[in-house]
């Protein structure tokens, strides 16, 4: 990453609003005193760039991290979706279905052989199978799937910059 001024999107953004990125990105729940402290900056300035940044959706939401085997979701499945035609209407109704299901937690719209990458998180095989078999067999317009069970994760962030 360059040190100095960078442009995103429309967004201009400098060497301070990248450090308080990367801090809020390692502890959303730093206060703006704790991130101006650290940026060596004064909290006036410091509360007005993050401000900003969410104003410009450049910080689009906090939230909270869970852990998947403590809330009873400890199976991962990355499953890949194609589409049995490319038109608008089949795209719509596919993307409108899925973010109906809580249990898929990212969609992606990818390049390739498939259409899409879901993450989808579930309690047990047993549960994902009904899933599948329920809710995202039954969604007009699907072509072919292929599912592969995560095993470890190996590497998961969040921070981007």
């Amino acid at each position: 990453m360059k040190e100095t001024t960078e442009q995103t999107e429309r967004h201009f953004l400098d060497k301070k609003d990248f450090e308080i990125l990367r801090l809020l990105q390692a502890d959303a729940k730093l206060t703006v005193r704790d991130i101006a402290d650290r940026i060596n900056l004064s909290a006036t300035p410091t509360h007005e760039r993050i401000k900003r940044m969410e104003r410009e959706g450049v910080i689009r939401k906090y939230v909270a991290l869970l852990n998947n085997r403590a809330v009873n979701r400890s199976i991962m499945v990355l499953c890949q979706v194609s589409l049995k035609k490319h038109d608008k209407r089949t795209a719509k109704g596919f993307i409108q279905a899925i973010g109906d299901f809580p249990e898929v937690i990212e969609c992606y719209n990818i390049s390739g052989e498939f259409d899409f990458m879901l993450k989808i998180v579930s309690s047990s095989m047993e549960s994902f199978h009904k899933f599948y078999v329920n809710k995202l067999s039954e969604i007009k317009g699907i072509g072919q799937t292929k599912s592969s069970f995560v095993m470890d994760v190996i590497k998961e962030t969040h921070h981007v910059i």
